[in-house]
Parts: structure tokens; C-alpha cells; sequence
């Protein structure tokens, strides 16, 4: 048996579950370690299948990494119009309400948030800048033209998400018990600040 067949998913797994797999384990290693430093070979040992099959799936680190931050947008994306969805004709206060507790339920998924912010730090990046900043304004546009927001609502969400998605980088919940960091994450996360202790203490620095 070779080492690739050895680590590879099951046979029988379809091509899409497997393509599922590997973005899985890679949404949390890009996460975790950024761009630069994460391989492909991290990201196999994560997905339990080999280096050779990561490269054969999407070529290159890059490939890899645009197809994460992808997947992560589509989520968010979908996250959102499903908070719109829910009752497109509810008033606008409770659209909007919905809209940040679909993002909050994102939280969770500590890899996805993280690796939408690396992305958006690479902006020099020729493939990946691109990339980000069409993302990025794909959800300003669907805050502005889908959910009604004016302009300053949809800068003071996108700014509230990112002060959660920086507490959450800083694994600031680690210093729950310090009061200046409770009132901070109970400020920007009040629904969600005891998810974010679990989530810190069930992870290990």
C-alpha cells in the first residue's frame, strides 16, 4: 500500500465530500496558522489524507486558500440572506437584528472567521487581494440592497464584526476572568460572550 492510498478518505467517499473534507481541515489550519504559514502538507495531516492528494485536488497553497476563502464567503453570504429570508416584509430593526445573530452563530466556526480575515489582510496579494476585496463588497452590497441598510449602518456592522472576529483572533476569552475583557466581549457579543469562553476553553492556545 502506498502512503498516499494509506491517508487518503475512503474510496467510496464522492468527489464533492472529499473536496469537503479537505476545505474543511484547511478553513481551520489557514485559520489558526495565516497564509503564510500553513502548507499543504499541514492541511493533509489535518484532513487525514496525503500531501500528493491535497496538490492533485487544488494545485497550489493559493488554490487552496482561494477556494477556503470562497467557501467562507458563500457561507456568509447564505447565512445572511437566510436572516433576510426568514421574513423579507419583517421591519427593518428586526432584519437587521437577525442579521447579527446569524453572524454571531458563525462564531463557532472559529477557522472561517479567521480565515476571512487573513484573506483581507493580504490586499497587495494580486489573486488573493482580488479576491477579498470582491468578497467584501459583495457583503456591503447585500447589507446596502438586500437587508436596507443605509451607508453608516452597513460601516457600523461590518465594523462590529470585525471587533468580534478580532476578539476572537486575540482569543481575548482566554482572559474571561480579567473584568475589562468581560465587559469588552459582553459588550461587542452579549448573546454569545459564554460561547466564546467554552469555544476558548475547549481549545488550547
Amino acid at each position: 500500500m502506498t502512503p498516499e492510498t494509506a491517508s487518503d478518505p475512503i474510496p467510496r467517499m464522492r468527489a464533492e465530500d472529499r473536496r469537503e473534507l479537505v476545505l474543511t481541515a484547511a478553513t481551520a489550519v489557514f485559520g489558526e496558522r495565516g497564509y503564510f504559514g500553513t502548507t499543504t502538507d499541514a492541511v493533509a495531516r489535518a484532513a487525514n489524507v496525503s500531501q500528493p492528494y491535497v496538490v492533485r485536488m487544488f494545485g497550489t497553497k493559493e488554490a487552496l486558500f482561494l477556494a477556503v476563502l470562497e467557501r467562507a464567503l458563500e457561507r456568509l453570504i447564505a447565512a445572511f440572506r437566510g436572516a433576510i429570508d426568514e421574513n423579507p416584509a419583517s421591519p427593518r430593526e428586526q432584519i437587521h437584528e437577525r442579521l447579527g445573530a446569524a453572524y454571531g452563530d458563525l462564531i463557532t466556526d472559529r477557522g472561517l472567521l479567521l480565515s476571512l480575515m487573513h484573506a483581507f489582510v493580504l490586499g497587495s496579494d494580486p489573486e488573493i487581494g482580488r479576491a477579498a476585496r470582491r468578497g467584501f463588497l459583495e457583503v456591503y452590497r447585500l447589507l446596502r440592497h438586500e437587508a436596507g441598510f443605509t451607508a453608516d449602518e452597513a460601516q457600523a456592522f461590518l465594523g462590529s464584526g470585525m471587533l468580534l472576529n478580532t476578539l476572537i483572533g486575540l482569543r481575548m476569552a482566554d482572559d474571561f476572568d480579567d473584568p475589562d475583557v468581560r465587559e469588552l466581549i459582553e459588550c461587542a457579543a452579549p448573546t454569545k460572550a459564554e460561547i466564546l469562553v467554552r469555544m476558548s476553553r475547549a481549545t488550547p492556545a
